[in-house]
């Protein structure tokens, strides 16, 4: 049990603070303005991304509704999924396109501990 949530904590918290990071970065930082542009993607969608990545990793961290979480997983995996995409699409470089996929395994990690956590908790 104690590795399980050992686990749990080490893959939510690298997820959640690299979605702090990743949410700050849009909300500042002008080459990330560009990156969008260069994907394609409005201004607006920068902006109600960084948003939603905050609330995501809040719901994660936060001790709440499991399903909830739930939420918060699949918002997460659609996100690490659409990037890896529009960055394939637009021609990025193969660093830039793993980044996304090394994140949506260490979501999964959590994902599946946090269900692991729960069922021993509740045995």
């Amino acid at each position: 049990m104690k590795a399980i949530k050992i686990t749990y904590w080490v893959s939510t918290s690298i997820v959640s603070l690299m979605m702090l990071v990743s949410s700050y970065m849009y909300f500042t930082n002008p080459m990330i303005a560009g990156t969008f542009h260069h994907l394609g993607f409005p201004e607006y969608f920068r902006i109600e991304l960084g948003s939603a990545k905050l609330i995501g990793l809040l719901i994660l961290i936060i001790p709440t509704y499991a399903r909830l979480k739930e939420w918060a997983y699949a918002g997460f995996t659609i996100t690490f999924i659409s990037a890896a995409i529009a960055h394939t699409e637009s021609g990025d470089g193969a660093q830039i396109i793993a980044t996304p996929l090394i994140l949506l395994v260490i979501l999964f990690v959590s994902y599946f501990t946090f269900h692991k956590k729960i069922a021993a908790e509740k045995a």
